[in-house]
């Protein structure tokens, strides 16, 4: 299965996408895939067929957000906390990852075709070497590709993010004062750094917590809850979220993410940061490329 899929719509569901993007759309959303092993157990499954299920249902959303306009998409596929699930099932979904990241790699004419770049956020070390080496591969040949940013959170928390966020300012700021660490400062090492905030968060199974995803970044989100699996999503639980933001974002009276990328910007090249915070985050870009390479190329 593709990581984009050759989705079918029939004519009303064309015309119910027309429809929508007539409308103010979210910039940056995100996915919390949820409820792949509760379908399993209700399919008479296995765990990990059901995960298979629920990435192939992750190819037929990326196929929708190019489709309808969507530039930006953070998916929560692997929490840390999932290193406590039974050998056998982490086993299986590391096989999974290996499958699906080949796959990619077998496949980037295909994602250089759609612009699509695909950014892994989370703590990469604790994966098995392997799949650290094509999780590399795949970010690196997809790093100049600006149509659709898919952010797959795997080996994942936000608290291990924001840790790590303040360990890598305690290791590679030696150049910062104490007036250069603020939560802005933070904000730029954390792994999202050169993403926007998720303008919508949506979330299947019937579940409505976070499960510790993206915590730093949702102060203004809007949030979408469903209670189908997510491998029973459609196209029409989708579009539906889409107009949930519409309708609550007029409602606020929010601005659009692109506005917010735009502000990020001006910002970043008008001297609002200090030489020294800005030679820190050039020293930060450095050393997670850097990181990538010789993950890529481990023997």
């Amino acid at each position: 299965m593709s990581w984009v899929s050759d989705y079918k719509y029939t004519w009303f569901q064309k015309l119910a996408v027309n429809v929508i993007r007539c409308g103010p759309l979210p910039y940056h959303i995100g996915f919390v895939m949820d409820g792949n092993r509760r379908y399993a157990t209700s399919q008479q499954i296995r765990k990990i067929d059901g995960h298979a299920k629920g990435f192939d249902k992750l190819a037929d959303c990326l196929r929708w957000c190019l489709d309808v306009g969507i530039r930006e998409v953070t998916t929560f596929a692997f929490s840390i906390e999932n290193f406590k699930r039974s050998e056998e099932e982490v086993s299986g979904l590391m096989d999974l990852a290996r499958e699906k990241f080949s796959k990619l790699l077998q496949e980037l004419p295909k994602l250089h075709e759609h612009g699509v770049r695909i950014r892994v956020i989370g703590n990469i070390g604790l994966l098995p070497d392997d799949l650290q080496k094509l999780i590399a591969q795949t970010m690196l040949e997809t790093e100049n590709n600006n149509n659709l940013f898919l952010n797959v959170a795997f080996s994942y928390t936000s608290r291990d993010e924001i840790t790590q966020a303040v360990q890598d300012v305690l290791t590679h700021g030696d150049g910062l004062l104490e007036g250069d660490i603020s939560e802005r400062l933070i904000e730029e090492c954390l792994y999202s750094r050169h993403s926007p905030q998720p303008d919508l968060l949506f979330r299947t199974s019937g579940e409505t917590r976070i499960s510790d995803f993206l915590m730093w970044q949702l102060n203004s989100t809007i949030l979408y809850f469903t209670k189908i699996f997510w491998p029973q999503l459609t196209i029409w639980e989708f579009l539906s979220g889409i107009f949930c933001y519409q309708r609550d974002s007029l409602n606020m009276k929010s601005f659009r993410s692109y506005e917010r990328l735009e502000k990020i910007a001006v910002a970043r090249n008008s001297g609002f940061y200090t030489e020294r915070v800005q030679n820190f985050l050039q020293c930060l870009d450095t050393y997670r490329r850097n990181a990538l390479l010789k993950w890529s190329t481990a023997q």
